[in-house]
């Protein structure tokens, strides 16, 4: 028997630049997406959570004191895990039935996994009445993906799908959690950002990403610091080559993210064309978390008109950006399509983002 039931959605996001920095106390500029996860949320009599997804077979059924690392595994973690984090930092949640009913685009690097954790934690700190504050429940995801699931992701996507406004990007500074909004409206501006999804999927608990946060780590432990925010290129150079490559991308996303904020604060969005190809230049040789499929994506959106193109997300697949003049989109569009037809891979899924607000009831 259930009780309340109700519905949330959070949406997905892009990280217009920023990348793989929010785990080494850097900046990062990701907007939301229209595209959302959608979860029916219910109270159960009894201390459980069961799940189920229109996009996956089955239902997970489990007692929340049953809940923790590794447990329950699979999407369901995500959805579970965040109730497990709200419990071990001692609120009150109770038993939950969870539906999710539509889906951010699985393994684009647009983050449905994050976008599952926030809709589910309005949905606890609703109907177990908590109170907290939208900065506490994404805490509580991103505790729940990193020690549930076993993904060591850092803040940035769960404080997106928090806090975002439309048209915006969130500036958000991952060493002290400080947040602000900056102006991002590329319709008004006579331009688009489009999102190419490679359809190559991947997976971020499958030790990639772990290996590379811990290369960070590693580095600004042997350079003395807390975090490589405080490192400057220069600092580097004592460091061995595979090291000093994974913080060199650290130490200068981080000033590229500083050189995009300005750009946009001075409503001069066209012009970052170039920190985005120097982002994903960076991430392809020396974070080397790009694939041929990315590479191709934003090398033909630039050469059929795009101003810049980079990677999004973690890497290793997914999807990438184009910042495009909307007279160009359709060029770039079909030379995209084209050159992956050539290559014989799967046909890309492009489509334009528009900054969004971030998680809310919706009925």
């Amino acid at each position: 028997m259930t009780t309340g039931a109700a519905r949330w959605a959070a949406p997905g996001r892009v990280n217009l630049i920023g990348e793989h920095v929010d785990y080494a106390g850097g900046l990062c500029l990701p907007f939301a997406l229209a595209q959302r996860t959608v979860v029916e949320a219910s109270l159960l009599d009894e201390p459980r959570v069961r799940a189920r997804s229109r996009a996956e077979p089955g239902t997970v059924d489990i007692a929340l004191d049953d809940v923790g690392p590794g447990s329950p595994p699979g999407w369901a973690g995500y959805a579970a895990g965040v109730l497990w984090a709200l419990r071990v930092a001692g609120h009150p949640v109770r038993g939950m039935e969870l539906l999710v009913t539509d889906t951010v685009p699985l393994g684009a690097g647009l983050s449905s996994s994050a976008a599952l954790e926030c809709a589910v934690a309005l949905a606890a700190d609703e109907l177990s009445g908590l109170g907290l504050s939208r900065t506490e429940l994404a805490a509580a995801c991103v505790r729940a993906e990193n020690e549930v699931v076993g993904a060591r992701t850092g803040g940035m996507d769960q404080a997106v799908a928090m806090l975002a406004t439309a048209d915006h990007a969130l500036l958000l500074d991952t060493r002290d959690g400080a947040t602000r909004q900056v102006p991002l409206s590329p319709t008004g501006d006579g331009l688009a950002v489009l999102v190419i999804d490679t359809r190559v999927r991947h997976r971020l608990a499958d030790g990639q990403y772990g290996a590379r946060r811990a290369a960070v780590e590693k580095a600004a432990t042997a350079l003395g610091l807390a975090s490589l925010r405080e490192a400057t290129v220069s600092d580097l150079d004592g460091l061995d080559d595979g090291l000093r490559r994974r913080a060199r991308h650290v130490v200068t996303e981080i000033a590229r993210v500083r050189q995009v904020v300005a750009a946009l604060d001075a409503g001069e969005l066209a012009s970052i064309g170039p920190l985005l190809d120097a982002s994903h230049e960076s991430l392809r040789r020396d974070y080397e978390v790009s694939c041929r499929e990315l590479d191709l994506a934003c090398e033909m959106a630039r050469l059929s008109g795009a101003f810049g193109a980079r990677m999004t997300g973690g890497g290793f697949g997914g999807s990438a950006i184009a910042l495009v003049p909307r007279s160009r989109v359709d060029d770039v569009t079909r030379a995209v399509g084209n050159a992956f037809a050539a290559s014989g891979y799967r046909a890309p899924a492009i489509r334009q983002a528009r900054p969004s607000a971030g998680a809310s009831r919706v009925g």
